[in-house]
């Protein structure tokens, strides 16, 4: 095993500094983007490996979050359009072991209620955000969930600062609309 240069060591060192603060952010918007716990991880896993390989790029002192937001909407995209041209396959295993966990569950009776309706909002939100089209949920939650500027998400996207706030003003209204919708047929007013 070849002993690390020096420039080895100071790019791992300015790895650490600058892109590894940055990982719960990316997960968190690599699980929005999925909704799978493994594939987010599975699509981290991808951006840090690029990010390490082409580290080089990165100009220190820049924003590396929004360098790494980039860098995880293209993984995204690349990998999508590969999965999109594969015909769903479904492992029985995996369900068979699901299925079987879930016949074995039992719930305690006094925490259910606070479970269900905590759930019930986290899905309700999660479906809202998932109706709306992929543009305009990736600005949503690149700006509200995450609190990058206009100008960061521009940049990330690669589409002008009009379009990011045109993106923003529709995605929050279509999910306003759901969300509006849902409410009233809960029995809540907007009054």
């Amino acid at each position: 095993m070849e002993a690390l240069t020096r420039e080895d060591l100071q790019k791992q060192q300015d790895f650490q500094e600058e892109i590894i603060p940055h990982l719960d952010s990316i997960y968190n918007f690599a699980l929005r983007l999925t909704a799978d716990p493994n594939d987010a991880e599975d699509l981290v896993q991808d951006t840090i490996v690029k990010a390490y390989r082409f580290f080089h790029s990165y100009e220190k002192g820049t924003n590396a979050k929004a360098w790494l937001f980039r860098i995880l909407k293209n993984s995204y995209i690349n990998n999508y359009r590969k999965k999109s041209k594969q015909p769903h396959q479904v492992d029985y295993s995996e369900v068979e072991t699901y299925y079987e966990s879930i016949r074995s569950e039992q719930s305690d009776t006094t925490d259910l209620e606070t479970r269900m309706y905590r759930d019930m909002m986290d899905d309700t939100l999660s479906s809202a955000l998932k109706r709306i089209p992929e543009d305009f949920r990736t600005v949503v939650m690149l700006c509200d969930v995450e609190g990058f500027s206009y100008e960061e998400i521009a940049n990330m996207l690669d589409v002008p600062i009009g379009t990011i706030r045109s993106r923003l003003h529709r995605g929050r209204n279509l999910l306003k609309a759901q969300l509006t919708e849902y409410a009233s047929h809960k029995g809540y007013s907007g009054e």
